[in-house]
């Protein structure tokens, strides 16, 4: 990383719903590899203790910071109460990144994201994506349907979105804060996992190039998964709606 007198503010953003058994670790981890980052939690009314354990730790940890909310209300919206929190801090933070907390996203790989950014001093690129099919990347640990819902998605989001990145379901990114307010976080329709395509055309609509470079996708190992064939079918809806026009 850069000395932290040229770092640019990062603030990373992670969502969570009963991850108690990761979060700490993941924590623990992102603070040692990005030194000069801080860390949000968006909390939804895990009943694991996950938002009490984020008070217990932000009374002692200045980079930590936290959002309760009442219950499920969807990734999508979650991520959205990340990047407005992000945008409206004072000084503001200059890159916005996104990850699960259940390590599927390696802490390492981050690193490098972040860095790539750092690297790109014309800012030719407003994002860049942690993508699981570009050369060099992979998934490990999925039943073969996971897969084909995966694949399908994509397929589906290029073909309808007119997307030109090909891993566009993924929610390990990291945005420029000037990409973010070009499109208004706050219009973001879908609530829920759609939310990850829906950003990708909003900013290809600002014609605003995103860089994918390869990571290694894991299936979480500990805690449930949040994936459905409801959310599936939800995804899919969304994004014939933003083909249809009936998104803005």
């Amino acid at each position: 990383m850069s000395s932290p007198s040229t770092s640019p503010r990062l603030l990373i953003i992670i969502a969570t719903y009963n991850e108690l058994e990761n979060l700490p670790e993941l924590v623990q981890q992102l603070e040692t590899l990005l030194p000069t980052a801080d860390l949000l939690v968006i909390d939804d009314g895990s009943p694991d203790g996950t938002g009490e354990w984020c008070d217990e730790r932000k009374a002692t940890d200045p980079r930590l910071s936290v959002i309760h909310r009442p219950g499920k209300m969807g990734l999508g919206s979650a991520t959205v109460a990340g990047f407005e929190y992000g945008l409206a801090n004072d000084p503001p933070y200059d890159l916005l990144a996104t990850m699960d907390a259940d390590f599927s996203h390696d802490p390492k790989s981050l690193v490098e994201l972040v860095q790539f950014l750092e690297s790109d001093i014309q800012q030719d690129f407003g994002g860049v994506i942690g993508s699981r099919y570009v050369p060099g990347g992979g998934i490990e640990n999925w039943p073969w349907m996971r897969h084909v819902s995966s694949r399908g998605v994509n397929f589906v989001a290029k073909f309808l979105l007119g997307l030109k990145t090909k891993d566009n379901s993924g929610a390990f990114r990291v945005y420029r804060a000037s990409t973010l307010n070009s499109i208004d976080p706050g219009k973001i329709e879908s609530s829920s996992f759609a939310y990850l395509e829906e950003i990708l055309w909003r900013i290809r609509k600002q014609k605003i190039a995103m860089k994918e470079l390869p990571i290694t996708f894991r299936d979480r190992e500990l805690g449930a998964s949040k994936t459905s064939l409801k959310l599936g079918v939800s995804v899919f809806w969304h994004l014939l709606k933003i083909r249809m026009g009936l998104v803005k």
